[in-house]
């Protein structure tokens, strides 16, 4: 804690100089000798394979002749990111190979070679002391992106994004603002193992002095990062491991360097009259697919995509289930005291509780940590099928 705050004290009296971060971080930086040896090492990082086989290096990320676009959401992210830095200079990135390797699922690639070391910085293996160093950086007016190679790792730093930075501003009486966006891939990936497996929506769902923002399409990835960067306040961006290889189409408006979307205002994916589906991040998908199954039994599902999890959007929900009766929300968390227990709490605590006409469905993962085996974890988290059997129990059909 002592090494931490020294950081910071650092970084307020050099105030505004990038040049101070990156020495700052590059004195606890292995050496190259020490790099080679990890590279020959051959230890495979969490994910790091999966993210090789979903990249596609020689992929143009747009079109440039104009109208929509087929993206990634890797490169909606990029996009954002660098948008934003040439933006204000005061914006930088920090994480755990982030700079040299091009981050470990090709986030941040190119973005060492356009902005240089300064503000595409490389760090050790300590959450807690680069989390800290960016809290810092935000607290004397810089603007940082804090990437956790995965948010499971984001626990060894959970003090300094709660404590250092989400409780500051009301704790300085609202003189002392904090814009750091703590951003990386959130939830279950694919054979990762229960301690890289966790959403942590709910848990920072819950704390006071936190925007928490759960993305789900290209578009939402690139308009949500450029707010969550603008954004006075501590955001927390928790994209997913699967969708970062998946494109969708990136509207032209949405290609250009102005676009941002507000945070706290849902969408919804596709209009419907007999049953709300609710969900966030690669739920969404779920969603979609289950809707699809249910038109063909002549059910019509309305699909929202939340986008964020704090603010919540409770207007789009309430509008929504005042239309068609019934809600089924959908994510991947623990079931106890997670997001849809929140969106039935929200429901009761509306008058859409008077429009229901059958009580609200929760679809969640198990209560269990999350499974190896590929048979066990593909029962462990929401499937469309499950979300179409929850959609007929609130329609009293046969499921």
């Amino acid at each position: 804690m002592a090494s931490i705050a020294a950081a910071k004290r650092l970084l307020v009296k050099r105030a505004f100089s990038s040049s101070a971060i990156a020495e700052t971080a590059n004195a606890s930086a292995p050496s190259n000798a020490s790099r080679m040896l990890l590279k020959k090492a051959s230890i495979p990082l969490v994910g790091q394979r999966a993210a090789m086989r979903m990249v596609d290096l020689g992929k143009r990320a747009a079109s440039s002749s104009g109208g929509p676009a087929m993206i990634t959401v890797r490169d909606a992210l990029n996009q954002a990111m660098a948008e934003e830095m040439e933006r204000d200079e005061s914006v930088f990135l920090m994480g755990e190979e982030v700079a040299q390797y091009n981050g470990a699922y090709k986030v941040s690639r190119g973005l060492l070679d356009k902005f240089g070391d300064r503000r595409v910085i490389d760090t050790p293996i300590t959450e807690a002391g680069f989390a800290g160093l960016c809290v810092g950086a935000a607290l004397a007016g810089l603007k940082p992106i804090c990437e956790f190679m995965t948010m499971n790792f984001a626990m060894q730093a959970i003090d300094q994004i709660i404590n250092s930075g989400a409780k500051t501003f009301y704790m300085s009486g609202g003189t002392q603002p904090c814009n750091v966006t703590f951003r990386g891939p959130n939830g279950a990936a694919a054979g990762v193992g229960a301690q890289h497996s966790q959403d942590f929506s709910a848990w920072y769902g819950s704390i006071p002095g936190l925007k928490v923002i759960s993305p789900y399409s290209s578009e939402d990835a690139k308009g949500l990062m450029k707010a969550a960067i603008r954004d006075p306040n501590v955001t927390v961006f928790l994209e997913n491991e699967i969708l970062y290889g998946e494109s969708f189409e990136l509207s032209e408006e949405a290609q250009s360097p102005d676009f941002v979307i507000p945070i706290g205002k849902a969408k919804i994916e596709r209009a419907g009259t007999d049953v709300t589906l609710v969900g966030h991040s690669r739920n969404v998908e779920f969603c979609l697919q289950a809707a699809e199954i249910l038109a063909k039994e002549n059910i019509s599902a309305e699909v929202i995509n939340l986008r964020t999890i704090k603010p919540m959007d409770v207007p789009a929900i309430v509008k929504s289930v005042k239309k068609t009766n019934r809600i089924v929300s959908v994510d991947s968390g623990f079931p106890a005291f997670g997001f849809g227990s929140e969106i039935a709490a929200q429901i009761m605590d509306s008058d859409a509780f008077d429009y229901l006409d059958a009580p609200v469905e929760r679809v969640t993962g198990a209560e269990v940590p999350t499974p190896y085996a590929i048979e066990l974890e593909n029962m462990a988290f929401p499937t469309a099928d499950v979300v179409v059997r929850a959609a007929k129990k609130t329609l009293y059909l046969p499921y």
